[in-house]
């Protein structure tokens, strides 16, 4: 190697080599390419096209221009990169559904929202649009600073002067290294007047500005879910705002319901959603839809999704959000340059930024402006002394050889400077005129009169402010429009799994060795008193349906076992069965233990602590305890009461602390007393007397007592009665009660108590599953100790093992259902 060659060779550490350029390399991204000024929201590539446009005449009064030749001087002059790089911006500049004010007003095929990429450059054609123009207003009045481009043979603008705030205006996404930026558009017409509130309120809050601007707003409309997420953003400049398409259900004659998608989410691609729903609906991952097309046209976006008549369409649309772009969350980063560093930005820094960019911007403007009227007011005072001397400058002039020799003897004589000599040489003789002269005088006036003023401005700051309100007002005055995006207060942000099922009243029923179901509560018709039931459910020879609830599949079941344990489930959790299935076993559902079976069901809306649930077990013991001690209720279950060996719970109701019960017995025996006899108790005490029992007798059921009910007993070979609770004298808690029913052989033994308004239907299970839904009218209201009516006609091997009582109308605003044990 000679030594020449080995002159030429540095030695370097290869680790540092890396470091030092791939830290280069990252700064000339951060800085050059993927992060938007917060003076003018532009990167380089969009500030590149905006000005060789205008360099190019290509503005928006001027004929269309071919988008190739835009392309290859922006990249030629300005931008040292692929041409595709440049058309691609340009493109998006142009699209209506990316840009919530395009930058470039776009003739011929420039995409679609179906993703559909641009027609190739040398068939479209391009201008500034009329919006655009103002990002570049005044850009001739010094009112930027101006760099190099690449390789020094031109000149380009470090920032625009930007009129109106574009950054949060169109937005702003890049990806940079290590960084990223993804800041929203929002509606012109609220963002200039959150710039002039905080002109006029420096200290002005977020939540105020929020008043203002509500939030983002974004070209293609659609809802923006709540505004916690845009709260978090405009505070600390990074949020997630939830997005939903706007539809509209719309319901045809034949019955059928139709889902019509008139807006998507920001930067959903429709023709991929459509794909994803179709490919939803194959895998069954979707069920409910039949029909799925695209009829958008020029007037607008529609998708329209047929339902089949027996689906829900709000249940399919909630769907439809939970699994596709439908619902699509907006990450906002807003992250912007300032001073030429990378910087994370709240609502009110990027106002603030924007409005000290346009205070310099109408500054340096007025100083140039003042710069060019002092100096016309310059030659125009050389003009003046011409005039009133014009006889000896004639002569000055006529005795000179040339030009360059009169120049300094006119300014040696009136004290001229060169301009002002230079002036009066090339005055032309019409100027010597009356009228000319008159022009001249009023014109040096009102250049007096400007001077005057624009020093005044540049002396008092808050005149350029009012400059700059004034002139973002006329802005908005003459692009305006209206926002797109509506911001929906108060509704979910996140799609829960209950939000996919339909909120219906349904019947859940349990059997003895524990098989539960869900049926439609209108399985069941009213039928009159005495007839032979609908079959229900199949049944083993061995089982029977031992509860049975009326409830809705939004609600919180409560499982009560008969060891003293409770368990949670929502109504849509217990599956779905037809009319004569035997159901799902229970350890399917709850994590219930062996030998350990439930013993009633309840329904709570709430943990309330002025609410109460009171528990009784078979052999008679109450107890009472807060609802709000059983909010977090385990997976494995939750200690309910504390049981002795030989006792069960049987059942338990839920109260608000001042209500009356009453208890029955299996050999028709009842007592009615105050539930605060009982004092409330935690969730493993055991609990006091509620009633003293005859040897062999048992609990079979208890009930809360309002004023002017009516008790219902029903035994368990079909019988029945109603009688007045009047007819129940309020005893104390402890005591042997009174009858309630003439127990014989005929009528058989009592199965369940009831209190009833007669406002309701009465529902009968048998132990081999057979089902009877009567009028609560139809049943006799008799006295206290007689045996009662037959309400269903039973076979020689049947017996009634559950009642339950549900409203007439299966009206979702229903009374608390409860459910009677056998």
């Amino acid at each position: 190697m000679s030594e020449m060659q080995q002159g030429k060779i540095e030695t370097r550490n290869i680790t540092t080599e890396i470091k030092t350029s791939f830290l280069s390399y990252a700064m000339s991204v951060i800085v050059s390419r993927a992060l938007p000024d917060v003076r003018d929201g532009l990167k380089p590539v969009h500030r590149r096209i905006l000005y060789g446009m205008q360099e190019l005449g290509n503005t928006s009064d001027k004929p269309y221009k071919k988008s190739a030749r835009i392309v290859g001087d922006v990249m030629g002059k300005y931008h040292p990169h692929g041409d595709s790089s440049i058309y691609d911006a340009m493109v998006r500049m142009a699209q209506d559904f990316s840009y919530r004010y395009m930058l470039v007003d776009g003739h011929g095929n420039f995409g679609s929202v179906d993703g559909d990429g641009a027609a190739a450059m040398r068939y479209t054609e391009s201008r500034m649009s009329k919006i655009a123009m103002e990002m570049l207003r005044d850009i001739n009045k010094n009112t930027i600073d101006y760099g190099d481009n690449y390789d020094g043979s031109e000149r380009e603008p470090l920032v625009l002067p930007a009129r109106y705030p574009n950054l949060l205006v169109n937005g702003s996404s890049g990806i940079a290294v290590g960084m990223a930026t993804n800041i929203p558009p929002h509606q012109l017409g609220e963002t200039i007047d959150a710039v002039i509130a905080l002109s006029h309120n420096s200290a002005i809050t977020t939540e105020e500005l929020m008043d203002i601007i509500p939030g983002p707003d974004f070209p293609t409309g659609a809802l923006i879910l709540g505004r916690s997420g845009i709260r978090r953003a405009y505070e600390t400049g990074r949020g997630s705002i939830m997005l939903r398409a706007r539809v509209q259900i719309e319901q045809k004659d034949n019955g059928r319901e139709t889902i019509l998608v008139h807006e998507l989410p920001y930067q959903v691609n429709k023709a991929k959603l459509i794909e994803k729903i179709a490919e939803l609906v194959r895998d069954k991952k979707i069920d409910g839809i039949t029909g799925l097309r695209d009829e958008s046209d020029r007037n607008g976006m529609r998708i329209v999704i047929e339902v089949r008549r027996d689906a829900n369409a709000n249940v399919v649309l909630n769907n439809l959000y939970k699994q596709t772009p439908m619902q699509s969350s907006f990450g906002v980063n807003m992250l912007a340059l300032v001073n030429g560093q990378p910087k994370v930005l709240g609502l009110k820094e990027m106002l603030f930024h924007y409005l000290e960019h346009q205070k310099i911007v109408i500054e340096r403007r007025t100083k140039f402006e003042l710069q060019k009227a002092e100096a016309r007011a310059h030659i125009l005072e050389g003009l003046r002394i011409a005039l009133d001397h014009i006889e000896e400058i004639i002569k000055i002039i006529r005795s000179s050889r040339n030009g360059e020799e009169a120049k300094p003897q006119l300014m040696e004589r009136f004290s001229l400077s060169d301009k002002q000599s230079q002036a009066i040489l090339d005055m032309r003789l019409v100027r010597l005129s009356g009228l000319e002269r008159e022009k001249i005088e009023e014109e040096y006036q009102e250049l007096q009169n400007l001077i005057q003023e624009l020093k005044e401005i540049l002396a008092n700051e808050e005149k350029i402010v009012t400059i700059v309100r004034s002139e973002l007002l006329e802005v908005k005055e003459r692009y305006n429009d209206t926002r797109r995006t509506e911001i929906t207060v108060g509704g979910l942000e996140m799609i829960e799994d209950e939000d996919l099922i339909p909120q219906e009243n349904s019947v859940i029923t349990l059997t003895h060795k524990g098989y539960i179901k869900r049926l439609a509560a209108n399985t069941y018709r009213s039928q009159k008193r005495g007839g032979r039931g609908v079959q229900g459910m199949n049944t083993n020879e061995d089982d029977f349906v031992e509860h049975l609830l009326y409830t809705s599949t939004h609600d919180v079941i409560l499982f009560f076992t008969s060891k003293g344990k409770v368990y949670k489930a929502k109504g849509y959790e217990v599956p779905e069965f037809g009319r004569t299935a035997k159901g799902l076993p229970l350890v399917n559902l709850l994590n219930i233990e062996k030998g350990e079976h439930v013993t009633a069901m309840i329904r709570v809306n709430g943990y309330k602590e002025d609410e109460f649930f009171v528990f009784t077990t078979k052999q008679g013991i109450t107890k009472r305890t807060s609802v709000s001690q059983f909010a977090n209720i385990r997976t494995n279950g939750l200690i309910a009461i504390g049981l002795h060996d030989d006792d069960d719970l049987i059942s338990v109701r839920l109260t608000d602390g001042s209500k009356q019960i009453i208890l029955g017995t299996h050999d028709g025996m009842a007592i009615r007393f105050d539930e605060q006899q009982i004092r409330a108790m935690g969730r493993n005490a055991a609990g006091v007397k509620g009633i003293k029992l005859r040897e062999g007798d048992y609990v079979v059921g208890m009930e809360v007592v309002e004023p002017d009910q009516e008790v219902l007993v029903v035994t368990e070979n079909g019988y029945g009665k109603r009688t007045s609770e009047s007819e129940y004298r309020i005893q104390s808690r402890g005591g042997v009660g009174l009858k309630t029913i003439h127990v014989t052989e005929k009528n058989g033994k009592m199965v369940a108590l009831k209190t009833v308004d007669g406002l309701e239907d009465v529902m009968l299970m048998t132990i081999n599953g057979m089902i009877i839904r009567m009028d609560i009218d139809d049943i006799s209201v008799i006295g206290r100790s007689t045996q009662g009516v037959r309400l269903i006609r039973l076979a020689d091997d049947e017996r009634v093992s559950s009642v339950a009582k549900v409203l007439k109308d299966d009206s979702p605003e229903y009374d608390e259902i409860e459910q009677t044990e056998a």
